[in-house]
């Protein structure tokens, strides 16, 4: 008994001495400790790898994937991008162990820049945010809205359309809407079913796919085979009009979309124990793991195809799906593929909440009309932002009625989006990184190395993601990454300069209430405590960066 006494002192002791680190590297950013610390490296962990959710992004591309460089493209492809990927990850964790607290990429950028800098760097990275915010639900949820629609043509005479798709794309949304505005309360309880799901659920899929195969593909297949099915209506494939090169490239959306969403360890730093160890292990682990597990789920389906031309031409219209019927049959397919989708719609629902956030905050800030700066008073959420969120994912998603290459489109916009609102404070890291004081997850002399490739990367991704992957380029066939991400880069540097200059200063309330220990990322809190009389806004000078804070 005396043993066991004494084991459970050294770990209340070790777990006082990690809390009050926590507080101190908190007073030395200005910051005063409030939010409680019940959230563990493991489940910051959990929350980040169900965000990421690997088999909403293979699920969904899959058929991008095959025709855009086949198997040996998605296999290598994911590989190199998972390499890329962890470099980018590993810049934003040294940012997040230096700033533990639950800020977002726009944040992040006004806490790093210089003062005449700071509020033009929150800017930019907010609309960018808010561009991959909004696009990332939307690739989310009408990825969700496709499986649906095919998985009903299973065992029934259901035909997809266009319109029909639509019409379930808006019912998912509304189901998103409406647990984000009424049952706030329950998202807790429904994050852990998605991890459960995200784990247990989609580990064992893929081992039962691999285990009841009758055949199995050749590691040569898997791996060596090259495919360009970008060729439509009888053309030649870009790998003819281009080069093979060109195809592979292209089809590393396919990896790269799926590896995104890994700030979301970040977002829960000031509520985690040991934040400044525990919030950049939590991001690095998330896309380390992440990417062995989505490899696994990947192969697990490629090794399991039972026909090539028949799984690419599938009547379905969806490759996994005929993966399932292959292997289980009709039933058994529409069973696994029903886990699927949960998983997937458990995806979008935290991905509108996470976007209904940010744009809540970027209302409070000016950036958006302040009609969106509300919160409901009964049950506790930005209702106004949640379904402005709802709209503008729905809108982004018109062009599908007339174009077939409009989901690529959105997860493109989705990607660039978010990696480069990741890009700019690693950027701006690097570029004053005389002034930024690093915490206790420090890459040391390889710091600047790491930020410049994981920015360079953002940079490649960034325009060979706005480029064509269907010949001939029609109409129909059009990529308008390159139109979406265009207007929201001209609005954003065009209106900082014609008039925002003059007004927005970013989130320096948002500075001010993390120093007092406010949790910015629960809309209400802040205004509460200026109704409270926490917050001095006199006090706030909001050109100071982190390092000069320290």
């Amino acid at each position: 008994m005396s043993a066991l006494h004494g084991d459970a002192v050294r770990r209340a002791s070790a777990h006082s001495a990690a809390r009050e680190d926590d507080e101190d590297r908190l007073a030395e950013l200005g910051y005063k400790q409030e939010l409680r610390r019940d959230w563990s490296l493991l489940h910051n962990f959990g929350i980040s790898f169900s965000i990421i959710s690997v088999i909403t992004g293979i699920t969904t591309l899959f058929e991008y994937g095959l025709n855009t460089g086949g198997p040996g493209t998605m296999t290598v492809g994911w590989i190199v991008v998972s390499f890329f990927t962890f470099i980018v990850a590993l810049g934003m964790a040294e940012i997040v162990s230096a700033i533990p607290t639950s800020g977002g990429p726009y944040f992040w950028a006004a806490m790093l820049a210089p003062s005449k800098h700071a509020a033009f760097a929150s800017w930019i990275t907010g609309w960018f945010n808010l561009l991959g915010q909004v696009a990332v639900t939307t690739g989310i949820s009408f990825g969700l809205a496709g499986l649906v629609s095919t998985t009903a043509t299973v065992k029934s005479s259901y035909t997809p359309t266009a319109g029909r798709t639509i019409g379930i794309y808006a019912a998912i949304l509304v189901s998103h809407g409406v647990i984000n505005s009424f049952g706030v309360h329950a998202l807790r309880f429904l994050n852990n079913n998605s991890i459960a799901f995200h784990s247990l659920g989609v580990f064992s899929l893929a081992v039962a796919v691999l285990a009841k195969a009758p055949t199995h593909q050749s590691a040569k297949f898997v791996f060596a085979t090259f495919y360009d099915g970008t060729g439509a209506a009888g053309s030649v494939g870009w790998s003819i009009r281009a080069s093979p090169a060109y195809v592979a490239a292209c089809g590393a959306l396919m990896s790269q979309y799926t590896l995104t969403g890994f700030d979301a360890s970040a977002h829960l730093s000031e509520e985690t124990h040991d934040a400044s160890w525990s919030a950049p292990l939590g991001v690095i682990s998330s896309v380390g793991i992440s990417a062995i597990f989505g490899l696994f789920v990947l192969l697990s389906f490629l090794f399991s195809i039972q026909n090539f031309a028949n799984t690419v031409g599938t009547t379905y219209g969806e490759p996994v799906l005929q993966i399932l019927v292959d292997v289980f049959g009709d039933n058994g397919a529409i069973v696994l593929m029903t886990l699927i989708m949960i998983c997937v719609w458990h995806c979008g629902l935290f991905s509108m909440t996470s976007n209904s956030r940010m744009m809540f905050a970027f209302s409070r800030d000016g950036a958006l009309p302040h009609f969106f700066h509300h919160v409901d008073a009964r049950f506790r959420s930005p209702i106004r932002t949640v379904w402005l969120a709802a709209f503008l994912s729905f809108c982004l998603a018109l062009p599908s009625l007339g174009s077939s290459v409009a989901f690529s489109a959105a997860t493109s916009i989705a990607t660039i989006g978010l990696y480069v609102s990741y890009g700019i404070p690693i950027l701006i890291a690097v570029i004053y990184h005389k002034d930024f004081v690093k915490g206790p997850f420090s890459l040391g002399f390889m710091s600047r190395i790491v930020g410049l490739v994981g920015v360079g990367w953002i940079g490649f991704i960034s325009i060979i993601f706005c480029l064509p992957t269907t010949n001939p380029v029609t109409s129909q066939t059009l990529n308008y990454t390159a139109v979406a991400v265009g207007i929201i880069a001209l609005f954003a540097f065009g209106s900082w300069f014609v008039w925002a200059h003059r007004w927005f200063t970013g989130p320096i309330r948002q500075i001010e209430a993390e120093r007092h220990g406010v949790n910015v990322g629960n809309p209400g809190e802040l205004e509460k405590a200026e109704a409270e009389g926490k917050l001095n806004p006199d006090l706030i000078n909001a050109g100071e960066s982190v390092a000069s804070k320290t």
